[in-house]
This record gives C-alpha cells, sequence and structure tokens, in this order.
C-alpha cells in the first residue's frame, strides 16, 4: 500500500510510487515583484479578512519558489495573473509572456477585465502562445456575464483554452461569487474549458452539479479537503462517490507559494479521501497532461 507524503522531500517518492513522472498543478501563482508583495500583505492581515491567520509558507524569493517546485517535481504549472481593476490585465500578459519565455515547464498565462479593449489584447496573448487564462470573479469584482466579455468568452470557447476562474464564495463571498453567475454564463458559452477553482467552495456541491452538466468543466483541488479549509468550509463526505464518478475532470491545484501548510500537505489531504490510486493518477498527473499536452 502507498503511503501519503510526510513532507515536501518525501513528494518524489510518493508519485514515483503511483507510477507518475511527477504532477502537473493547474493553480500556482507566480506574480511581478511588487504585485506579489501586496498579495502576501494581504495575507498578513488575514486573521482581519478571514478570521483565521494564513501564514504563507512559502515566501520567497522567485528564483527559490521555482527551486521548490522542481524539487517536489512539478513538472509543468501556469503563472496565473490577475486584475482587481481596469488597466492592469494587459501589462500582467505582457509580464507573463516574458516570464513563461525560455522556461518549458511554465504554461503561459494571461487573464482579462470586463473594459474596453479586453477583446483585443487577449487575442494579442493568444497570439503569442498564451495556455490558460485566470479569472478571480471576487478580487475583480465583476459579473462574468458582463457584455464585455461576450466576444472573450466566444473566442476561448472556439480555442478550447483553458480557463482557471475562482468563482466560489470562499473564502470570502462576493457579489458575483457563486454558482448562480457561472451557470448562467454556461448556458450562453455551454462549450467553454472552464477549471472551477478550489472546486467552488464552499459551495461544493453545485459546482460539482456543473462539472456533471458541462463537457468541458473541471475542477481544481486547490486547498481542497485540507485541514485549513476543513476547518472553514468542510465538504460533506457524502458527496466523495460524485467527486470519485469524476475523476478525469479532477486537476491538481495547489495556490503555491501563498498557501498555510507545506505543500506535501495538499497531496496528503488528497490521498486520505479514500477515492483510490487510480483517481490520484489522474488527478496529480494523467488530467493536467491532457488538458496542457504534456508528455511523460
Amino acid at each position: 500500500m502507498i503511503e501519503p507524503p510526510v513532507d515536501d522531500g518525501d513528494v518524489p517518492r510518493y508519485w514515483r510510487e503511483l507510477g507518475l513522472p511527477g504532477l502537473v498543478d493547474v493553480h500556482v501563482h507566480v506574480l511581478p515583484e511588487r504585485v506579489q508583495a501586496k498579495v502576501w500583505q494581504y495575507f498578513e492581515a488575514a486573521g482581519t479578512h478571514y478570521g483565521a491567520d494564513w501564514p504563507v509558507a512559502y515566501r520567497l524569493p522567485e528564483e527559490e519558489r521555482l527551486a521548490v517546485l522542481a524539487r517536489l517535481g512539478v513538472r509543468a504549472f501556469p503563472t496565473l495573473p490577475y486584475p482587481h481593476k481596469p488597466g492592469m490585465a494587459a501589462w500582467l500578459n505582457e509580464w507573463s509572456a516574458g516570464f513563461a519565455a525560455g522556461r518549458p515547464q511554465v504554461l503561459q498565462s494571461a487573464t482579462f477585465y470586463p473594459e474596453p479593449g479586453v477583446a483585443d489584447y487577449v487575442a494579442e496573448a493568444l497570439d503569442r502562445g498564451a495556455r490558460v487564462f485566470k479569472v478571480h470573479v471576487q478580487v475583480g469584482a465583476f459579473d462574468p456575464r458582463d457584455r464585455l466579455l461576450d466576444e472573450v468568452w466566444a473566442r476561448l470557447e472556439e480555442t478550447g483554452t483553458p480557463v482557471v476562474i475562482h468563482c466560489g464564495s470562499g473564502p470570502l463571498a462576493g457579489e458575483h461569487t457563486g454558482p448562480e453567475p457561472m451557470g448562467g454564463l454556461l448556458e450562453r458559452f455551454p462549450r467553454l474549458q472552464l477549471v472551477i477553482a478550489h472546486l467552488g467552495m464552499p459551495e461544493y456541491r453545485e459546482f460539482l452539479d456543473l462539472a456533471e452538466r458541462y463537457e468541458r468543466v473541471h475542477l481544481d483541488t486547490t486547498m481542497f479537503a485540507t485541514d485549513f479549509t476543513e476547518r472553514l468550509m468542510p465538504f460533506d463526505r457524502a458527496d466523495l462517490p460524485r467527486l470519485g464518478a469524476l475523476r478525469d475532470k479532477v486537476l491538481l491545484g495547489s495556490d503555491f507559494p501563498s498557501i498555510p501548510y507545506p505543500y506535501a500537505h495538499q497531496l496528503a489531504a488528497l490521498h486520505r479521501l479514500g477515492l483510490g490510486e487510480e483517481w490520484l493518477r489522474a488527478v496529480l498527473w494523467r488530467n493536467g497532461a491532457r488538458l496542457f499536452t504534456i508528455d511523460a
């Protein structure tokens, strides 16, 4: 019987015993230095924002963070930039394209915001090689159904480009978070290749519904089932069979580097769900490798 990893140094042993060539993590953030500093500043005050402390486990210089991912065996990961106001997205896309250049393990990422010109800079990002987009409904404080985004969603649906979207109401609810806006978006664009971040926490059940209903809707495991999240937003174990049945639509996500526990704990938390080694192989490698065409 394969045992879960006890710490980060044990992670490579774990995926090797599962017969995997490494990990594909679809929810990693690498941001411009001043943006990353502001994100970490926000987490310093997590007790005020969330009612729980959030000590960032990997508050390290950029190259050291990349080295940690390499030691863990993360073979592919995005950078997932996201704007909180107009005028940010285009330059975030420019920075992200530059960061991905010459780093084959990085999935070139891009983002967008409902603003004039959004369709043009999304098209430019795609032309430059963007492989995944990030949308954060709560931080951006916008409705994903905003008509300014119609052309963008249509283009992303046509190209099948994955979109990692934070749309659940955890850890903080927003005016446009929750399953209703996403259900409305998918009614209009039913073949969007969406990756619902955090399994849609805390509205797990409703986002399982969407993943079951729409062929190209996926779920990522970011912070899911960890001790930290279970204290705040527990998952009803009655829904475990549904999660098991969605094996081919669940992707490993971690939220590295801004997580309040070691990376190994995310893997151990998924292991203890008891959904089996085939489920773990699909989630930790196979599904991400298929979605992003990553060779073993």
